[in-house]
């Protein structure tokens, strides 16, 4: 039998890095949120393969162009490699919201397309977001919805956390990616307990 891949889908904007309102445009502008690259790190020590899916919708309207969001994504890799860590792949929707693709968040295509390249059940794999959009583009994946509050989710006060946690229901909320991976980690090494355990 072959043994499940164990991924994780994170966001990028507001998660791995500071969201920008005007987009991240040059690897100048691509700031780490603090902690982030060092728990994709401690997730890759522990096995666990990154991968992102982002919208970037900066290419459909004209604002990067693709030599750009290479150089920022290699800027990237760089800084998480200086840590020990890396990102498998980027998955990318360049399209604007007028295009009605099928791959913009809250639309479920790149998750497929993760899903294919990697031959995993979606239902395994846990998707990092910060905002309602990709919450629900976890739902509509059939991905366990994790929701930090790093990125646009911030600006969130407890009573807008509930309803967007009750909008898409089994959503886990974390303070932020280091959070989350403190969290998931905890959960892999939780032992299972057998029958012969109870006594």
């Amino acid at each position: 039998m072959q043994p499940v891949v164990k991924l994780v889908i994170l966001g990028r904007d507001g998660i791995l890095n500071v969201y920008r309102d005007d987009h991240v445009k040059a690897a100048s502008e691509w700031e780490p949120v603090p902690g982030a690259l060092e728990a994709v790190a401690r997730l890759n020590h522990a096995g666990w393969h990154t991968v992102v899916a982002t919208n970037q919708s900066g290419i459909g309207r004209g604002m990067i162009d693709m030599a750009s969001v290479n150089a920022v994504h290699a800027h990237m890799n760089r800084k998480l490699m200086a840590v020990g860590g890396r990102i498998d792949a980027v998955f990318f929707c360049p399209h604007t919201p007028e295009d009605q693709c099928d791959c913009r968040k809250p639309q479920p295509g790149l998750m497929k397309d993760i899903a294919k390249r990697y031959g995993i059940d979606l239902r395994l794999v846990p998707m990092v977001a910060d905002t309602l959009r990709d919450l629900e583009a976890a739902r509509a994946a059939g991905c366990e919805p994790h929701l930090v509050r790093s990125g646009r989710a911030a600006a969130l006060d407890d009573t807008q956390l509930q309803q967007l946690v009750h909008h898409v229901p089994g959503t886990v909320v974390h303070d932020d990616l280091a959070a989350f991976a403190d969290f998931l980690l905890r959960r892999d090494h939780t032992p299972i307990s057998s029958p012969g355990d109870l006594r």
